[in-house]
C-alpha cells in the first residue's frame, strides 16, 4: 500500500469521520449541522526522535512519508530499539457498523426523532430551559505500519441528550438525562426512560434538604463509582507520568498494595460503547488490563514508548482524539469491578449514611471531588430523604483503603457529549462504570 523507508520505523493512521449535530434550545431550532472530514497522521521514527505529519489530502500520503524519511536519520539497528520491539503486529478488520451506519439515515429522520421527545415535556408545567442534542458519529480508522501491522475498524454510535431546569421546592434542580446506543433505532424507545427522568427529578427538586455537613459512610451509584475510579486511579495509572519520576516509580510499584481487598480496577477497550477501541492508534490490540487486583497494583496502561521506558508491555492504550494528534497514553472504558454481594446487602448495615446516585462533574488524583446532582440519605438500609449535597470528598489513597462492600452489579456508562481530557487533547471518547460502592469515611459537604 504504501512504500515504507528502510532502516526507519514508519506508520500511517487514515481516518474517515462522519457526524451529525442537532440542537433545540427551548422549542428553537438552533443547530443541524452535518459534517465529514479525512486526514492522515504519519510518522517515522529514527531510534532518537520522532516525526509527524498530519494531512487532509490522502493523495499526499506517500510523498508525506518520504519528506519525513528524508529528515530522520537511518538506523539499520531499528528493529532492535525498544520502542519498536513494544508494539504490536496485527492484521484485521472488525468492521462491524457498515450495515447500521447512522449517515445511512435520513437528516429528517434524525430530527423527528429528536423532535419527538417535546411532547414529554409539555406535560410537566414545573420544567423550564429545556435544551435537546441530537448526535451521532461514523468513524472509520485504518493503521498501516512498517512493520506488517495493517488493522480497520469503526466505531459509532447514536445519541439524544436533554438537560432542563425543574422549577420546584427551595431551589431550582438542573436535571441531566442522556442515552446512548451504537444504531440509530434503537433510540426509538427512549422517551419512556425521559419521563421517568424528569419525574425522579421532580421528586428530587421538591424534597431535597440541606444536607448536615459531615463525615459519612457513602454508597456510590455504579456511574459515581464509575467516575470516581477514572478521575482518581485511572490518570494515575496512564504510565507517561511516571516516565522520569523515581518517586512515583517508587510509590507505584507493582505488587504494592493500594486499597481494601473487596476492589479491583480494570480498563478495556474491548467493550461496545464510547470506550470502544479494538485497536488503539498504534495498531495494537485492545485488551482489558486490571490496574488493581484484589487491592494489590496489577498492571498500568501503555503506549509502546511507555512500555518501552518501563520494561513492560503495551496494553492498547495509545490514543489520540484525531488524526492531528499524536498518540499518547490514555483510558478507555474504566470501571470497578464486580463484588459478590446484591445491592441490599451492601445497603443493608448503613444505619446513617449517604447515597450519591447521580453527579455534575468530578476530579481527584491525590484528594477526588465529586459534586452530587442527585443524592439521598440511607437509614437503616434504606434510601429515603432527599439531600442537596455541594461535594463529597476524601482522600484517595485513603478511599481506596476505606471501601468496605461492593455490589454484583455492574454497569457502564458512555457519553456521546463530552470526554476526557488530556494535555492539549480533548475530549477524547472514554467510558466509564462499576457496581454499587460502598465507602467508610467520605467527607460532605
Amino acid at each position: 500500500m504504501y512504500r515504507f523507508p528502510e532502516n526507519l520505523f514508519a506508520d500511517v493512521r487514515v481516518e474517515r469521520t462522519d457526524t451529525t449535530v442537532i440542537r433545540i434550545d427551548d422549542g428553537k431550532l438552533m443547530q443541524n449541522k452535518v459534517k465529514s472530514e479525512q486526514g492522515a497522521m504519519i510518522r517515522v521514527f529514527d531510534g532518537a526522535r520522532w516525526y509527524y505529519s498530519a494531512i487532509t489530502d490522502l493523495d499526499k500520503i506517500q510523498s508525506e512519508l518520504d519528506a519525513l524519511a528524508q529528515i530522520a536519520a537511518p538506523n539499520p539497528e531499528i528493529l532492535s530499539h525498544p520502542v519498536v520491539k513494544a508494539l504490536e503486529v496485527n492484521k484485521g478488520r472488525e468492521l462491524r457498523y457498515q450495515d447500521c451506519n447512522v449517515c445511512s439515515v435520513p437528516n429528517a429522520d434524525k430530527l423527528a426523532l429528536l423532535e419527538s421527545h417535546a411532547e414529554v415535556f409539555a406535560g410537566f408545567e414545573n420544567v423550564k430551559g429545556v435544551d435537546m442534542i441530537y448526535s451521532d458519529k461514523h468513524l472509520e480508522k485504518q493503521i498501516v505500519s512498517s512493520l506488517g501491522t495493517d488493522v480497520a475498524y469503526d466505531q459509532q454510535f447514536a445519541s439524544v441528550n436533554f438537560s432542563y431546569t425543574v422549577i420546584s421546592g427551595e431551589m431550582p434542580h438542573r436535571g441531566n438525562s442522556r442515552f446512548y446506543e451504537t444504531e440509530f433505532d434503537r433510540l426509538r424507545g427512549t422517551k419512556e426512560g425521559l419521563r421517568q427522568e424528569i419525574l425522579t427529578d421532580i421528586a428530587y427538586a421538591e424534597n431535597a434538604v440541606p444536607v448536615q455537613p459531615g463525615d459519612y459512610t457513602c454508597v456510590f451509584s455504579p456511574v459515581t463509582a464509575g467516575v470516581f475510579a477514572h478521575e482518581s486511579f485511572g490518570h494515575k495509572s496512564e504510565a507517561d507520568f511516571m516516565i522520569g519520576d523515581e518517586t512515583m516509580k517508587r510509590e507505584w510499584k507493582i505488587g504494592s498494595r493500594v486499597g481494601s481487598d473487596l476492589l479491583n480496577i480494570y480498563d478495556t477497550g474491548c467493550e461496545e460503547g464510547s470506550g470502544y477501541v479494538p485497536f488503539d492508534d498504534e495498531g495494537c490490540r485492545a485488551k482489558k488490563t486490571y490496574l488493581i487486583k484484589d487491592g494489590i497494583l496489577s498492571g498500568r496502561l501503555h503506549s509502546a514508548s511507555t512500555a518501552a521506558d518501563l520494561g513492560e508491555t503495551a496494553t492498547g492504550n495509545a490514543r489520540a482524539i484525531s488524526f492531528e494528534y499524536e498518540p499518547i497514553v490514555r483510558m478507555t472504558n474504566t470501571c470497578i469491578g464486580a463484588g459478590s454481594i446484591t445491592k441490599e446487602e451492601l445497603f443493608a448495615p448503613i444505619t446513617d449514611g449517604i447515597y450519591i446516585d447521580t453527579f455534575k462533574h468530578g476530579s481527584g488524583m491525590s484528594t477526588f471531588t465529586i459534586a452530587p446532582n442527585r443524592a439521598y440519605r440511607i437509614e437503616n438500609g434504606v434510601i429515603t430523604q432527599p439531600l442537596r449535597i455541594s461535594v463529597v470528598s476524601g482522600n484517595v489513597m485513603e478511599t481506596l483503603h476505606n471501601i468496605s462492600g461492593v455490589s454484583n452489579e455492574v454497569k457502564s456508562r458512555s457519553s456521546a457529549l463530552g470526554g476526557c481530557g488530556k494535555m492539549e487533547q480533548s475530549p477524547l471518547p472514554v467510558a466509564f462504570g462499576g457496581p454499587f460502592v460502598r465507602v467508610e469515611h467520605i467527607q460532605v459537604q
